[in-house]
Formats: structure tokens, C-alpha cells, sequence
């Protein structure tokens, strides 16, 4: 019986809006159209933050301080800000700078996830991003919900810890696109500091994909891409010959190699 007056009842909200919109201009239907007349999801957005540490690929997790999932650790995140964030890049480039104090990193959407089990709270969506930081970058923030932050190595020795929601699928499906991603693209520089020797970005790739890189091919790949700026008269000393330094390209965010790291053909262009 409850559940046909509800039933009625949303029929009626139905039937009355649709009369009105008969009558009205769409800027007085706008003007008093209630958006809580409807069961609305929650929306949010999470962060994959990468970064490398001590030459093994971490990603942030935060202890949540409060319910759901209160003590238990997750990817950063919140509610999207309607009266603030004008769209989700400023959702999540807003997290970024609450979590990290970083503005402008690499952001890349991820995929987005929803369904009426993956918060205890009810009907949830969230819209999850990927970034890509140099450690150097970083002053490690937390606050509102999340009352610590550390950072997770991904090293592959043991299995992905449980985060809490769908959290631990999340950060999976983040590592399998980045692994798979910079076997073709300039991807992994995003994860070096403003300056850096060929070495350093050869290193970077080997500690994601997870092995050795051919250095003659790699090295040709880097060249062919041109998204490198060698910088004049700036050199790192060392025990051996002196390194020429480099930069990215302002202009080549992202490009794509005409073949794999491993040698297979692969995707040409830039983005």
C-alpha cells in the first residue's frame, strides 16, 4: 500500500511538471525546476595520483576519517562541488591541490563507476581520474574526511591491499592503462622533474613496465617522437662524461610512437 501511494505520488510530480511545461517558457520551467524532486545519486570524484619514490611507482591512499569505511584507507577524493567546481577537471584538479599542493599536474580520465552497491550510503557514481606527479613536486596534505596519507608502493610484490568501495578495482584498472599506455606514448615523462637526463626517463619506463628497455631503441623512439627540449649549456656531472639535460616540450603534451617499447608497430601522432 505505501509503496502505491509513493508510486502515485511520483506519478503526480511527473504529471504536474508536465503540464506546467506546457504553459511555461524554458526559462521560467528552469526557474523553478527542483532537482531534489528526484532521487539523485551520489557523485563524486576520485584521484589516482602516481608518483615515484625512491625508484618504485607509488600511488596515494588516505585513512578515511569518518563513515563510511571510517579507519580504512582509500584513493583520494570527494563530492563534486556544485557550487564551485564548474566541471569535472576542476573537480579533480581541486583534490589534487587539497591532497598533494599540486595545480597542474597530468590529469586523465579514467572511466567512470556506479551502481547501487558500491557505497553503503545508497545509489553512487563517481567520475575517476589518473595523475601523474614528480615527487619533488609534492607536499602531502590531508584533511575532511581523511585524517592521513601515505603513499603505496606498486612494486609487484604483493598483491593490491582491500581500500575501501571499489577502490582496489579502481587503482588495478589505473595501473593496467598506465603500464599498458606508456608502451606507446611519452606518457611516463609526466613523472620526472622540469629537468632530466635520457637515463632518468629510460629509468622511469623500466619501473613501470616492469623490466629492461632496450637503450638504442628507446632512445631512438624518444628521438623520433620529438617531444623532448634539449636545454643549452645545462649538463648533470657525474663519474663519467657529463649528461645533457632536457625538458618537455610545451607544445607535446603527449605523443605517440610509431612502435611499441617492445619493438611491435604500434600508434603514430600526438595528442
Amino acid at each position: 500500500m505505501i509503496s502505491s501511494v509513493n508510486n502515485l505520488s511520483f506519478n503526480s510530480i511527473i504529471e504536474e511538471y508536465f503540464m506546467q511545461d506546457q504553459k511555461q517558457s524554458e526559462a521560467e520551467y528552469l526557474a523553478q525546476y527542483k532537482i531534489h524532486d528526484f532521487d539523485v545519486p551520489l557523485t563524486s570524484v576520485d584521484v589516482v595520483i602516481f608518483t615515484i619514490k625512491d625508484e618504485v611507482l607509488h600511488a596515494l591512499i588516505v585513512k578515511r576519517g569518518a563513515h563510511p569505511f571510517m579507519g580504512k584507507w582509500s584513493l583520494p577524493g570527494g563530492f563534486i562541488q556544485v557550487h564551485q567546481d564548474k566541471t569535472l577537471v576542476d573537480s579533480a584538479r581541486r583534490i589534487l591541490q587539497e591532497k598533494t599542493g599540486v595545480s597542474t599536474p597530468y590529469l586523465e580520465q579514467l572511466q567512470g563507476f556506479g551502481s547501487q552497491t558500491r557505497d553503503p550510503r545508497g545509489w553512487s557514481s563517481t567520475f575517476v581520474y589518473f595523475a601523474l606527479i614528480s615527487s619533488d613536486q609534492i607536499a602531502l596534505n590531508h584533511g575532511g574526511n581523511a585524517k592521513a596519507a601515505r603513499w603505496l608502493p606498486l612494486d609487484g610484490q604483493a598483491a593490491l591491499p582491500k581500500l575501501a568501495f571499489d577502490h582496489s578495482e579502481i587503482l588495478s584498472l589505473a595501473l593496467t592503462r598506465l603500464r599498458n599506455k606508456v608502451e606507446y606514448t611519452s606518457l611516463a615523462a609526466h613523472l620526472l622533474p622540469t629537468e632530466f637526463t635520457l637515463t632518468d626517463l629510460q629509468k622511469v619506463y623500466q619501473i613501470i613496465l616492469g623490466r629492461q628497455v632496450d637503450k638504442s631503441a628507446f632512445r631512438k623512439r624518444v628521438k623520433d617522437g620529438d617531444f623532448l627540449l634539449e636545454l643549452k649549456d645545462r649538463w648533470r656531472l657525474g663519474s663519467n662524461r657529463p649528461a645533457q639535460l632536457y625538458s618537455l616540450k610545451s607544445d607535446r603534451e603527449t605523443v605517440f610512437f610509431n612502435r611499441l617499447i617492445t619493438g611491435d608497430t604500434g600508434i603514430k601522432g600526438a595528442e
